[in-house]
């Protein structure tokens, strides 16, 4: 059955309907002004500020040593770069051979004249060895026993081993030369070793290792011997060099030191 509504609640009905058309109309105004007008656009959102990345840091610079320089290779024939030497100046080989031939020849005449009084020419005279500085002082000695030293352009024979080693002269001194080299030489006075004692007044020459009394003073001075060349050694040495002839010859036996 059917329960009658209060005043009350026909009010409530009637006030609910109407919110309700209320609602729908402006439901409709709303439908209307959304298609009647163009959507504007939306504001664009803004932008996050960027956020800046931390730098890595920077990586320690590590020297990376140098290979050690190449050894530069000489450019040879056949190379790539390589390019033929200036020529030399010429030195005129031909006319250099020419002219020696000449003094070559020159040489040969003038050796070849003869220089002494005996017809030697130079090539026999000059010793084989090489050639010789003529000057004072030179020992010579020729196929003989005799040594001679040059002085003044004249030969003086050392008479003895004695006279050698005093003049303090050794064989590396001594040239050996031929016999015609000597003869274009004077004889000068011969180089002697006079000896004496203390305790005697003779005076004594040494000749091939044998002494030579000198008979007295004036035959001494006669023979060119100077006091200089006297030389003091003991009695006991004298006596034990032999006796030679004595100067002169004829002066009799020698006597005792």
């Amino acid at each position: 059955m059917t329960q009658k509504l209060s005043g009350a609640d026909q009010f409530l009905d009637l006030l609910l309907d109407a919110l309700l058309e209320r609602n729908a109309a402006r439901r409709g105004q709303s439908f209307t002004a959304a298609t009647s007008q163009p959507a504007q656009p939306a504001a664009p959102r803004p932008e996050p500020p960027p956020v800046e990345q931390p730098r890595p840091a920077p990586r320690p610079v590590v020297a990376t040593p140098s290979p050690p320089p190449q050894p530069r290779r000489n450019v040879e024939p056949g190379d790539e770069g390589w390019e033929p030497p200036a020529r030399l100046p010429s030195i005129n080989m031909g006319k250099t051979l020419g002219r020696l031939l000449i003094l070559i020849v020159v040489l040969t005449v003038v050796i070849n004249i003869p220089v002494t009084r005996h017809g030697v020419s130079l090539a026999r005279i000059m010793p084989e060895s090489s050639s010789l500085i003529i000057r004072d002082g030179l020992v010579l000695k020729g196929s003989g026993p005799e040594i001679y030293i040059l002085e003044e352009d004249k030969l003086r024979w050392i008479s003895s081993m004695d006279a050698f080693e005093h003049l303090e002269l050794t064989w590396k001194d001594v040239n050996v030369v031929d016999d015609a080299f000597l003869t274009r030489f004077e004889k000068g006075r011969p180089i002697h070793v006079l000896l004496k004692c203390d305790d005697s007044p003779h005076i004594y020459r040494l000749e091939n290792d044998q002494k030579r009394w000198i008979k007295d003073i004036d035959t001494f001075l006669a023979e060119g011997h100077v006091w200089e060349d006297v030389r003091m050694v003991s009695c006991d040495y004298l006596r034990s060099i032999p006796d030679g002839p004595p100067i002169p010859e004829d002066a009799g036996p020698p006597p005792e030191p």
